[in-house]
């Protein structure tokens, strides 16, 4: 099977005014996706809301995907469960659908020993029909410590690569010194867009980025501009994308900012599946503003559209004339 490289989009949860999952609206997703030449898609991921959708939706969310997707570019599934039952349930799903791998995450909620967690990963790697990526985020799961994933991609053919989502440059590198000296086809992915350059310089592979979602068109030249060898203006582009990432990162409530970011794109994907507060709104309105003008910047004109200057929150003064700038080299550029 081919080898998982690239930028995979980690896939948002559009839901309809009922709040069920709308089925067309991450069809069209997907295929734009795909238009704009995104390496592969990666659904049931933090961006995806995976832990607030029920088993069974995320089984649709998978199912959709892959119909949507129809073989054009591999699809890599979260299937992090609460148990190993119903992960390895999930993992026959994946497989079915023609999933090229599955990614997992290190057991949630309870905090594991080490040694707990790579009898989960050899039972796992043992029983699962599909290919596994063992994903680290600390901030959110048991972190898997690079011994034991050493020992794990040594010991178990079905484990094929990990993603890195810990924002350490060290343990990444770390991890490739570990494995790749004695298994090379090993993948190592990064899932962090500030250190997508970085990763990529020092071996990575590619990367899971929810920013791909937004501006598929800027995070695959960044991919493509470093693997050409072009350090110097994939560095450029590392930079400028920062901003937007940091503006859609930040917004109350993750995954609302990139939800925004969607939506300014021309998506109809819904509010996230938990509420937020009246000042919060406020504030978001603020944010989703400050998206759409940095989004304006990279020439994308349903951005510029929707970047309206006067509405910024007068608290943030010195973006505000960051932003002023932005607005008008855009509409210079679009007069052009």
């Amino acid at each position: 099977m081919s080898r998982i490289e690239g930028i995979f989009v980690p896939t948002i949860a559009p839901y309809t005014p009922s709040g069920k999952l709308n089925r067309s609206e991450l069809a069209r997703i997907v295929d734009w996706l795909i238009g704009k030449g995104v390496s592969g898609l990666y659904p049931n991921g933090s961006l995806g809301e995976f832990i607030r959708l029920s088993f069974e939706e995320r089984k649709e969310v998978i199912s959709i995907i892959c119909e949507a997707a129809a073989g054009r570019v591999p699809v890599l599934a979260g299937a992090a469960e609460a148990n190993l039952e119903l992960t390895l349930e999930m993992a026959g799903h994946c497989a079915d659908l023609g999933c090229r791998a599955v990614s997992i995450t290190g057991p949630y909620y309870y905090k594991l020993s080490q040694e707990s967690i790579e009898e989960y990963f050899r039972e796992l790697a043992a029983e699962s029909p599909i290919d596994i990526i063992i994903y680290n985020i600390p901030m959110f799961a048991n972190e898997i410590s690079i011994p034991v994933l050493q020992r794990l991609a040594l010991d178990c053919p079905r484990i094929i690569g990990t993603k890195d989502s810990s924002k350490d440059l060290c343990r990444f590198m770390r991890v490739i010194h570990a494995v790749n000296t004695r298994r090379p086809e090993f993948v190592n992915l990064i899932g962090w867009e500030d250190l997508l350059v970085p990763s990529l310089m020092m071996g990575g592979d590619g990367g899971t980025l929810s920013t791909t979602g937004v501006a598929p068109e800027v995070m695959m030249k960044i991919y493509e501009t470093a693997r050409a060898g072009d350090w110097e203006e994939a560095r450029r582009m590392q930079y400028r994308i920062l901003d937007v990432f940091q503006a859609m990162v930040e917004t109350p409530n993750f995954p609302e900012g990139f939800r925004a970011g969607y939506e300014i794109r021309g998506f109809d994907v819904g509010r996230a599946r938990f509420p937020n507060s009246k000042e919060e709104m406020r504030r978001f309105e603020s944010m989703r503003n400050k998206i759409a003008c940095l989004l304006a910047d990279f020439g994308f004109k349903e951005a510029a559209s929707v970047c309206k200057v006067a509405q910024l929150d007068a608290s943030s003064g010195s973006n505000a004339v960051d932003i002023q700038q932005i607005v008008r080299e855009v509409v210079s550029k679009l007069k052009s």
